[in-house]
This record gives C-alpha cells, structure tokens and sequence, in this order.
C-alpha cells in the first residue's frame, strides 16, 4: 500500500479532525515523489553535517599542494593534455608556463612587449626564425617551407625574394634578443635569423650558458660578436638560401669564428663560401670538434685539402651540393682524418670524380659510409671507394645507377666488412649476384636487402608459398 492511498477510518477517529498542513505534506501528495526520495531528504535535512559538505566540495583540494610538488604531478600526465591543464585556472596556468621549455615563436610583438618571458619563464630553446618573417598572407592557403623556415604567400604572387624583403629590419631583431636575454638566463637553445653583432653580444651578456646557436642570413660583420658567446657547443650558420634570403660568409668569418668558439663540438657550414684557409683555421683552433656538415657550399676549389688539419674529428656530413670539389690540388699534398669514423653524402652531386677521389682520400680511415639520395654514382666513381681501408658499415639508398658488378668490385676488397644495406637502388639485380657476392653476404652480421620493389616483396612473402602456388596454376602446358 502506497502512501498516497487514503486510509479507512471511523467518523470518531481522531485522524478525522483538521490539522495544519505541513512540508511533508507537498511531498506526500505529489504524484512523482517516492518513499525512497523522501527518506534520503529528510536524512539530508538532520544531518547537522550537510552544510559543512557542501562548502568542502567547492574548496580547490590542490590549494594544500606546493607548485613543486604539483608540478611533479602534472608532468607524470600525457603531453597531449598540456593544453588543457592550463584552462583549469590561473594557478594551472602559470604552472603550465612553467613547464614549457621549448617553444617556436610566431608574433614578434608578443616577445616586444614582455608577455613571452612573463608567460613562459623558464624557456631553454627558442626559436625566432617564423617570427622574423612578415607575413601578411597568412591567410593564404599557399604555404612555403624550407626545413625551420615556413611563411604563406599568395596565389597570384610572381616575387620569389620575399623572405628577402619580407624579413624584420636587423635593429627590430636586436631589440627582441635584448629583452629575450634580459629576462631568459637559463636559454640554452636559440634560432635567429637577420641578427647584427650587436644584438649577438647584448645577447651572450645575459645568457652565459648558451650552448648551441643557429643564425640564419649570417654574414662576416655578425661573427664578430661570436666570440661573446664563450660556452658554445654547437653552431650552425646559414648564409645563403637559393630563393629566400643571400648573404655570405668568406675566410673572414670563418677565421672569425674559428678564434672565437674554440670549445665547438658541433659545426654546420650552410650556403658559405670560403677556401683552404677558412677551413684550415677552423681545424686548427677547433680542437675538440666532434661533427662537421657542409651543406649547399659555395667554396673555392682545393677547401677539401684543409680536412686533414681537424684531428679529433669523427662525423663529416656533405649535403645538398652541387659540387664536391672540381680541382683538389695534388695527390701528395692530400692528408687524412686520423680520427674520421663515419662519412655520410646526402642529395649531392657526385660527377666531380676528381672532387670525390680526394674527398674518399681524405677519409681513408672511416668505418662506416652512408650514400643516400646522390646522383652520378656509377660504376666508376663508385670504384674510387676502394680507397677506404677498413669500412664495417656500408648504406646505400637510391643511387640508381649503380650496378650490381660495380657494388661487387668494391665490397669484396673491404676484409672487415660487417654490416649493409642497400635500398632503392634498380640497376642491381638479384639475378646478377655472382657466387662470391653471395658469399660474402652470408658472413655478414646484418644485411639490408631492398634494391627494388620487387626484391622488397619476395623477401616480404619468403615463406609464404606464395610463388610456389602460382607456379601450379599457371604452367604451361
């Protein structure tokens, strides 16, 4: 029986007389309240708890926590809710700012007026490069990239300098790294482009941990300023970029740069000109120079020479030139990298065979040889790598026209060879390995296999009787 079913009584029952209506009463006899909802109210209601509950529920809980131990608790949560944590409050948000360490610059004015620092006060790598850049189609759905460098332009433009002309006048430059170095000390990492001297020193005045720095449209003037930046490590100029920006960096900057960072581990010469002389101070002041990468050089002939005076190096990286070195100079006045460990060519050109049998002369010693995307490598330069005495590691990646018998004439004469691979290569042919070839490929210890598509798909269905089964249906009869 429910409680909103009247009760018999006797006409002198005392359950007959009026009385007051009371709040339960409402409840009672509203045709959607239950006994269960009523029972749960009136706990409620007596419950001398119930006020103080619900003032606990509105009280932030992580107000009880430092920011140090808060901030450990939010970097154990996924990267993917950094942008969410900082809508949670103003606290979050500033310990969010906190958090970040690396960030890529779009809007000049927002490091200017001091609101980058402010927000992002523990910034170890920045990088200014896109906000360097005016950029007023950023609307346009036409979008420019070259590596960290990225702006929009429109559909009907015919102007191919408009980073050139589009780039921040040097004075507003040095006025950002100004105040970036005011109010950064602990900046490790910082990409800039169209900097002066200046700007550089005020920079490395504040910022005397700089470890690794890279200057786009570098020129000679600005390197004067490189010698303030005592605690670099890595370094990457980039003068001259085909459709973007020119500058030039000549002897004078490189024996510039050579007195001045002596303690570089890592340097990138890109778009640079120079000779024999720029790259032979830089071998001789830099001592503990661990990896050098020339890119898109513009050097004079023989530069190539200049190698042997880095002692302690053991990466060198050519990418992207259209030349190696056309006239060397003299077999007998070529040395070599004592400490060389691995050479890697990456998109050059390698019909200077002259340039490349001094550039493998020089290299004589490395252990491990990384060709990757190199046009003109046939048969014959391919031959000049005989030079190398004692290759572990050989990678090559579509140097197409390079022929099985070419690849077997070189790697038979390596006695330690250990490991290879070798991908997207068509004019070596499965067929055409020879006995010998094949040997040797079976004492390696790792071996890469892909010299075309279809080499890909029978190593991929090995074991699949795959090919076995078609031979069944389709004989012919």
């Amino acid at each position: 029986m429910s409680f909103r079913e009247k009760i018999p009584t006797s006409p002198k029952s005392p359950l007959t007389r009026r009385r007051r209506s009371s709040w339960s009463d409402s409840w009672l006899n509203h045709p959607a309240t239950s006994f269960k909802q009523i029972v749960s109210a009136v706990i409620h209601a007596q419950s001398p708890r119930s006020t103080s509950k619900s003032l606990i529920s509105n009280i932030d809980r992580t107000l009880s926590l430092s920011d140090s131990l808060l901030l450990k608790i939010l970097q154990k949560l996924p990267q993917s809710q950094n942008n969410d944590l900082s809508l949670v409050c103003k606290r979050w948000l500033t310990l969010q700012g906190r958090r970040l360490r690396t960030l890529k610059l779009h809007d000049w004015d927002f490091l200017l007026s001091g609101r980058l620092l402010s927000r992002f006060p523990k910034l170890t790598d920045v990088d200014l490069t896109n906000a360097c850049i005016i950029n007023p189609t950023r609307n346009s759905g036409i979008l420019v990239c070259h590596k960290s460098i990225s702006f929009h332009i429109s559909s009907d433009s015919s102007n191919w300098d408009f980073a050139e002309e589009n780039v921040l006048h040097c004075e507003i430059v040095d006025r950002g790294l100004r105040v970036l170095g005011r109010g950064s000390c602990d900046l490790l990492k910082l990409v800039v482009i169209n900097a002066t001297e200046l700007g550089l020193l005020g920079l490395a005045e504040n910022c005397s941990d700089l470890l690794e720095l890279e200057l786009h449209k570098c020129s000679d003037n600005l390197l004067r300023g490189i010698a303030a930046c005592e605690n670099l490590r890595a370094l990457r100029l980039v003068a001259s970029v085909d459709g973007l920006y020119g500058s030039s960096v000549s002897d004078i900057g490189l024996t510039i740069l050579a007195q001045g960072c002596k303690r570089l581990v890592k340097l990138e010469l890109s778009g640079c000109e120079g000779s024999f002389d720029g790259v032979k101070a830089i071998g001789q002041c830099c001592e503990v120079l661990d990896e050098l990468t020339i890119c898109d050089h513009r050097m004079d002939d023989g530069w190539i020479t200049a190698l042997s005076y880095f002692e302690k190096l053991k990466t060198l990286r050519i990418s992207s030139c259209r030349k190696i070195d056309p006239s060397p100079g003299p077999e007998k006045l070529l040395g070599s990298c004592p400490a060389l460990e691995s050479l890697q060519l990456q998109r050059c050109c390698l019909n200077d065979k002259d340039g490349l049998r001094a550039l493998f002369k020089v290299c004589d010693g490395a252990t491990k040889v990384n060709i990757q995307d190199c046009w003109g490598l046939d048969d014959d330069s391919f031959s000049l790598a005989k030079a190398f005495r004692r290759v572990r590691y050989l990678s090559l990646e579509g140097c197409s026209v390079l022929t099985t018998g070419g690849l077997e004439s070189v790697v038979l004469r390596w006695e330690e060879l250990e490991s290879m691979s070798l991908v997207s290569c068509k004019n070596i042919k499965d067929s055409e390995i020879s006995a010998a070839l094949s040997s040797l490929f079976s004492l390696l210890k790792e071996l890469k296999w892909r010299p075309d598509t279809r080499s890909h798909h029978s190593s991929s269905l090995e074991g699949a009787g795959i090919g076995k089964r078609g031979s069944k249906f389709f004989k012919k009869r």
